[in-house]
């Protein structure tokens, strides 16, 4: 019995853990995060599982994002705690074309990028894209030239509510956001986005792809 009771005490104290930071962060937390912090034998999953039944009915609930968790403001609550603010930087028509031809086409190069938009992608949009921390740099391709790769990231998929990459939105439903233009193709396709290890026809960043490491 006293054994029973100690490991429902040990069970109990890393639940409460997990839940002290997962509040604490302000940017989801993967379980090679969190693991560090658990006492020993703990399966932090089954944690994680029982923190979001707990909340699955209260105001904040218990969320993935890619490979991390939150506590998010309950989808049906989100209006209450909507601030009006104003963007130093609001995303231009061309910044909005780039994510989305990111978010779908990943790993994507700047010449992909153009060739669907059909028109050249200043440096400044990838750069805005981030320094918002939406975007980042894969890898280079095994092509001539070797041009950057680009991906999004757990905090793209956070800043939109989406657990994962397959949660993404139709192309009807972007083109009905106004988040794709008539200059994108009619033929226009949506594949399946690719954010996983870089991919055979990929390599390691260089040392010095500190910029968009491109010209």
């Amino acid at each position: 019995m006293a054994i029973d009771e100690d490991a429902t005490a040990i069970a109990a104290r890393n639940l409460r853990v997990l839940e002290a930071l997962l509040f604490a962060s302000a940017e989801p937390l993967s379980i090679a995060e969190m693991t560090p912090f658990l006492g020993d034998g703990a399966n932090p999953r089954a944690l994680l599982a029982t923190l979001t039944r707990d909340y699955a009915s209260r105001g904040v609930n218990l969320v993935r994002r890619g490979n991390g968790w939150a506590f998010r403001t309950a989808e049906d609550l989100g209006f209450l705690l909507r601030r009006e603010h104003t963007e130093h930087r609001a995303l231009s028509r061309a910044a909005l074309e780039t994510l989305s031809i990111i978010a779908y086409h990943q790993p994507a190069t700047r010449a992909e990028i153009e060739e669907i938009r059909g028109v050249a992608t200043g440096k400044g949009t990838l750069d805005l894209l981030m320094e918002a921390r939406w975007v980042r740099m894969r890898g280079r391709r095994r092509t001539p030239g070797r041009p950057v790769t680009y991906g999004t990231t757990e905090a793209f998929l956070d800043h939109f509510g989406l657990e994962s990459l397959a949660d993404l939105p139709g192309l009807d439903e972007l083109k009905g956001a106004g988040l794709l233009s008539g200059r994108l193709p009619p033929t226009l396709q949506i594949p399946l986005p690719f954010d996983g290890p870089l991919r055979d026809d990929e390599d390691p960043l260089d040392p010095d792809d500190t910029g968009d490491g491109e010209p």
